[in-house]
């Protein structure tokens, strides 16, 4: 009877049979999404980089794998209870999507920060099965309160990542990038939250005969990475507070279940910069005509963010969801911005005089610098006045001259530090 595990080792580790069997399951369910050949991350990378666009899943992402392949496996009178599950999005529409399939009653529990383009999703999914409750700010207090709802009324946990049925079905998604390969990669990349796709991927890419198995690597963001942290610690551990920018893999502590096969059979777990994801989200929309959320960007963050490859190898990074709200971009374009170092935030305090502003722009700015944001307030019983100012420069090269220029104009001038709480105010 599926249930969600607690051990700190995999007691039962799945194998790729396992992978195999939910494959079977899956194969009327899910699409067999493309496996494209990219030109522009190819070239980056001096390597043979393809995409798995499980972005162009039904759902918008892998998860409907893993919630299928659990729930399909639940016996009748387990349906008859129904399904509670906790989520940041993704795995909410993969068991919307499946409880509508399979008629089974469903209450979904989500954190604050989940985008509305994600609850307006599941909703549409889900029907009239489906019922959502908005809980807590992180998914760790949507679990917490999805765990209590079905202890309550007996309903069945559906787990996002920790159980053996739903990185069987995560797995699905390596063994497919074989099929269509030909061939096992040298190098998979997976994006990691809980643990689920990467030791599901671990799973299926051991079994591949001696000599033929790709190097697995895990990349989560840095304000998040609970993998990371359990690795080092030898152990999930919880971690106090993390950036939930990249709500699909925001995750302050990885799966008991997950970490042991991740730290088994995954060969390496790299962290990456939320400003870094943005960049890449926007360059594949730009350049490649793929909208990939945050975390369905981490893979591909993962090759101009210190991956090592070797020349000519071949990598496939997974796509793995495209839920993403256009009204995020503007935070999407300014933490990229930022990340490039061609975003800057300054105190600057002007003379209460006639002229102040104007010998700034004509001394201080330079050709290709742009004022982005101009915020002050005349003050009359003083002498000077501060204002916050945002500049924006043509090229990285340029901040040097503007801060010399700066320091010559005899005004007193403050920058921002990115760890500073005004600058996280803006940001």
């Amino acid at each position: 009877m599926p249930r969600p595990m607690d051990t700190s080792s995999p007691a039962d580790p799945i194998t790729a049979a396992d992978v195999d069997a939910a494959a079977a399951r899956l194969r009327d369910v899910v699409v067999r999404t493309p496996l494209e050949h990219n030109e522009r991350l190819s070239e980056l990378a001096g390597a043979e980089v393809w995409l798995k666009r499980e972005d162009l899943q039904p759902v918008r992402s892998y998860k409907l794998r893993g919630a299928y392949n659990f729930i399909a496996s639940l016996g009748a009178g387990e349906r008859a209870q129904g399904v509670v599950c906790a989520s940041a999005g993704n795995h909410a529409q993969g068991v919307a999507y499946t409880c509508r399939r399979l008629g089974v009653e469903c209450r979904i529990y989500l954190p604050r920060t989940t985008p509305r383009q994600k609850r307006e999703q599941i909703a549409a999914l889900g029907g009239t099965v489906t019922t959502i409750v908005v809980e807590g700010h992180t998914y760790d207090d949507a679990q917490e309160a999805a765990t209590e709802q079905a202890r309550r009324q007996g309903s069945v946990l559906v787990p996002p990542f920790d159980h053996p049925l739903v990185v069987a079905g995560q797995g699905t998604v390596a063994r497919e990038v074989v099929e269509q390969l030909g061939r096992v990669p040298d190098v998979l990349v997976v994006p990691v939250g809980g643990g689920g796709l990467a030791a599901g991927a671990g799973v299926a890419m051991s079994d591949a005969g001696p000599g033929a198995r790709a190097r697995v690597v895990g990349v989560e963001p840095a304000g998040a990475a609970s993998m990371r942290a359990a690795l080092d610690a030898g152990e999930p551990v919880t971690l106090g507070a993390i950036d939930s920018f990249v709500d699909g893999a925001a995750v302050r502590r990885v799966g008991a279940y997950t970490f042991g096969l991740v730290r088994d059979l995954v060969d390496e777990v790299m962290t990456v910069p939320e400003g870094a994801v943005c960049t890449t989200m926007l360059q594949l929309y730009q350049r490649d005509g793929i909208i990939a959320e945050p975390a369905g960007a981490l893979a591909v963050t993962a090759l101009s963010s210190g991956l090592a490859v070797p020349a000519g190898a071949t990598v496939v990074c997974i796509v793995s969801g495209g839920n993403n709200d256009v009204s995020r971009y503007g935070e999407v374009v300014e933490r990229s911005l930022v990340h490039e170092g061609l975003k800057h935030y300054f105190l600057v305090e002007f003379p209460q005089e006639p002229g102040a502003l104007r010998g700034f722009l004509d001394n201080v700015l330079g050709a290709g610098d742009d004022i982005t944001l101009f915020e002050y307030v005349k003050k009359n019983n003083r002498e000077i006045g501060p204002a916050l100012v945002g500049i924006e420069l043509a090229v990285q090269a340029d901040l040097e001259p503007l801060l010399a220029r700066m320091d010559a104009s005899g005004l007193h001038i403050e920058r921002l530090s990115a760890g500073s709480p005004a600058f996280r105010f803006l940001v």
